[in-house]
């Protein structure tokens, strides 16, 4: 993990967010994630945790509190300045893969390449050795279902990684596999992530999934306290 003195890729400070009803999910919510480090934040449904993804993620916003990304931050950015830094700057690993299923699994891992922008040859260049970096180098051709629920998962993380972003934002990447298959996918997951040196956070409520993280903290009314995953 890095040194502390690096100057963090996320920086949250005194984050507060209410949601209909006036609920309050949290308040004075602090959090600092360096290059190369993964984070797990637990907690029960309802919580917050995706809320708090979202928040990052600058799909929705916080009532009071900053969020920075690799010191820029999102309250002085607009929408199209936050679509910018999240297609950029972020990447998405999700419960439901969200594989198109219209495109080759080499041309889903592509997307973020294309959508910034990159050339075909390229794209497919790179997202072919995400798909080698993942185990999954000779199934370019093939489509999602064709695949299994841990393969599909693979190629969600190769996807996420394949534009080399700063930070990797994962919601429950493996609440929809079975317990060895989600195994497997978690120690490849933390294995590809620090050998790429972006910082990740990891939502979830299983002890399993917050086992691979550097830190594990629990999501409260009061802001995140640190926890020790069994």
């Amino acid at each position: 993990m890095s040194p502390p003195t690096t100057a963090p890729v996320l920086h949250i400070t005194g984050l507060r967010k209410t949601v209909a009803g006036g609920r309050q999910l949290f308040d004075g919510l602090d959090l600092r994630l360096q290059p190369g480090e993964i984070v797990a934040v637990m907690g029960e449904s309802g919580a917050g945790k995706s809320s708090l993804l979202n928040l990052i993620a600058g799909l929705d916003l916080p009532d009071a509190g900053t969020i920075a990304i690799q010191g820029r931050a999102l309250s002085t950015l607009d929408d199209d300045a936050r679509t910018v830094l999240r297609r950029d700057h972020i990447g998405f690993v999700f419960q439901a893969f969200h594989i198109l299923p219209h495109l080759s699994l080499a041309q889903n891992v592509a997307l973020p390449l294309v959508l910034a922008g990159q050339g075909g040859a390229a794209a497919l260049a790179r997202a072919q050795a995400m798909l080698d970096a993942v185990g999954l180098g000779g199934r370019g051709a093939d489509y999602a279902a064709q695949l299994s629920g841990g393969e599909l998962q693979r190629i969600a993380i190769a996807r996420a990684l394949v534009h080399q972003p700063a930070l990797i934002l994962a919601d429950e990447p493996t609440g929809n596999l079975d317990p060895e298959t989600a195994a497997r996918i978690l120690a490849l997951f933390a294995r590809t992530v620090r050998q790429s040196a972006v910082a990740a956070l990891i939502v979830t409520h299983s002890e399993r999934a917050a086992a691979v993280a550097d830190r594990v903290l629990v999501l409260t009314p009061h802001g995140l306290r640190s926890h020790h995953a069994a």
